[in-house]
């Protein structure tokens, strides 16, 4: 079964605040794991999920993973994207949607915030500007 991969962010009006989420799309593709893999955004950005989502369709994938790239599962991943999820299996009958948990509490996400602190604990004071 030919699987895709969606990855929804929120969505930004700054084009390099989107920019991160196309980067992670462009290095998922690199990896092979997925036939298709396709970025999608909640509000203020394009392409939405559902043009997304049927991008995915489009080139041939039975089934879509659908992975917030947020990092707990608030309103916008318990509401929106599980209503999402349902809107996208009525309207495409042959295709499985499976909704994945936001990036939260992995273990490996520890991990980055350790290496992001030491990075910054390393650099070289910065004097303030009166």
């Amino acid at each position: 079964m030919k699987t895709a991969l969606l990855l929804i962010a929120h969505g930004s009006r700054r084009a390099e605040a989107n920019a991160d989420l196309e980067y992670l799309a462009h290095e998922m593709r690199a990896t092979g794991r997925f036939a298709v893999v396709e970025c999608a955004y909640l509000e203020l950005a394009q392409p939405d999920i559902e043009t997304g989502a049927a991008a995915c369709v489009a080139q041939g994938a039975k089934r879509v993973v659908l992975l917030p790239y947020f990092l707990s599962a608030g309103v916008h991943v318990e509401r929106d994207l599980t209503a999402m999820r349902t809107r996208l299996a009525e309207r495409f009958l042959d295709v499985e949607f499976r909704l994945a948990e936001p990036l939260g509490r992995h273990p490996e996400l520890v991990e980055i915030v350790k290496d992001r602190a030491m990075e910054a604990s390393k650099k070289s004071k910065v004097k303030s500007q009166k």
